[in-house]
Order: structure tokens, then C-alpha cells, then sequence
């Protein structure tokens, strides 16, 4: 474990935000996609001789994914398994399933959570200059700032997902700035150990 450890804190210094840049119809807010999510780790992880793959398993009610992280020299880190039940029992139902897996098992595995893209920067797929420090450089206030925001957005499953990623330390510290809603929100979102 020692080399992926120390690889996986180099990258994890390098990984960008996961731009929320597409548009969800049903709740009128904004979502970073899974491109977004494997855009903002992948390079890092990949120079840093880690290579991100995700396993399916078996499920009659939905989706389970594992997010694993391989080292180049084969020691690997799994995230856990995370179930996502499919809202209908057909392809679309599962399809929809797996992206959200994959998507918020991948965001728990690196410790990121989506960042909001600035208006004008999108327009002109130019990166943002002043984009906020990944969430890695966030101090405890600014983390449950952006949890609480997450919930209101309708995102508390993704909120959830980021908080319970982080170490106890840093999860105790955000957890006693929270409003009592949105520690409410977080705890009936908890991700399955």
C-alpha cells in the first residue's frame, strides 16, 4: 500500500474540479457529468501510475459499482461497493442506474465534489482563471458552504456521498458548521457501507 499511497496524495494535489456544466430538466439545476468527474482525476491519477477502473456486480433491484484505483506496481485501493436502485426495471432505469453510480462512487473513491462553472468561461471553453481551490485546499466553513449549497440544489445524495469520503477529522469539523436541514438531508442520503 505504500506506493499507491503516496502516489494517490500526489495526484489527488493535482485533480481539477468536476465542472457542473450540464443542465438537469427535471430539477432546473446544474450537474457535473461523469465526463466532468473522470476529466477532473483522470490526468492526475494516470501521471502519477494509477489507473482508475470501475467493477459492476450483480444486482436485481438496480446497480453496484466499485470504484478501484490500480497502482502501476499492483497495489490497489477499493472504494466499496455503492448500490444505486434503478427507478424503472428496464434499460433506460439501469442505464441511468449506472452513470449515477459510477459517477458518485468515483467522486467518493478521489474525495471531489462538483464545482459550479462560471457562465462566461464555458461560452468560451476557456478554463476558468479564478475557478475556487479544489476542494482538497478548502477550509472546514467553505466545505459545508458547498454541502449545504449541494442539498439545496437538490444534490444531497452527491453531498453525502463527498462528506462521508473525507477523513473523520474533516468530516467532524463540517458536520458541526452545518445547519441542522442540511445535516438532516445528508444523514437520509448516507451512502451504504
Amino acid at each position: 500500500m505504500k506506493n499507491i499511497a503516496t502516489a494517490f496524495v500526489k495526484a489527488k494535489k493535482a485533480f481539477s474540479p468536476a465542472l457542473k456544466d450540464k443542465t438537469n430538466p427535471a430539477f432546473r439545476s446544474k450537474y457535473a457529468d461523469l465526463g466532468a468527474c473522470l476529466e477532473a482525476v483522470n490526468d492526475a491519477l494516470l501521471e502519477n501510475g494509477i489507473a482508475l477502473y470501475q467493477e459492476t456486480h450483480e444486482d436485481a433491484s438496480g446497480v453496484t459499482v466499485e470504484t478501484v484505483l490500480l497502482h502501476e506496481t499492483g497495489e490497489s485501493i477499493r472504494s466499496g461497493k455503492l448500490h444505486v436502485p434503478a427507478a424503472k426495471q428496464d434499460p433506460q432505469g439501469y442505464g441511468s442506474a449506472l452513470t449515477y453510480a459510477r459517477r458518485y462512487s468515483l467522486m467518493a473513491a478521489c474525495g471531489i465534489a462538483p464545482e459550479d462553472d462560471d457562465g462566461n468561461a464555458a461560452a468560451s471553453g476557456k478554463q476558468r482563471q479564478d475557478a475556487a481551490p479544489p476542494a482538497q485546499d478548502m477550509s472546514p466553513k467553505a466545505r459545508a458552504g458547498r454541502l449545504t449549497q449541494g442539498v439545496k440544489d437538490g444534490d444531497a445524495k452527491g453531498a453525502a456521498i463527498a462528506i462521508a469520503g473525507w477523513d473523520g477529522d474533516l468530516r467532524e469539523a463540517v458536520w458541526k458548521l452545518l445547519d441542522e436541514k442540511t445535516r438532516e438531508a445528508l444523514s437520509a442520503n448516507w451512502p451504504a457501507a
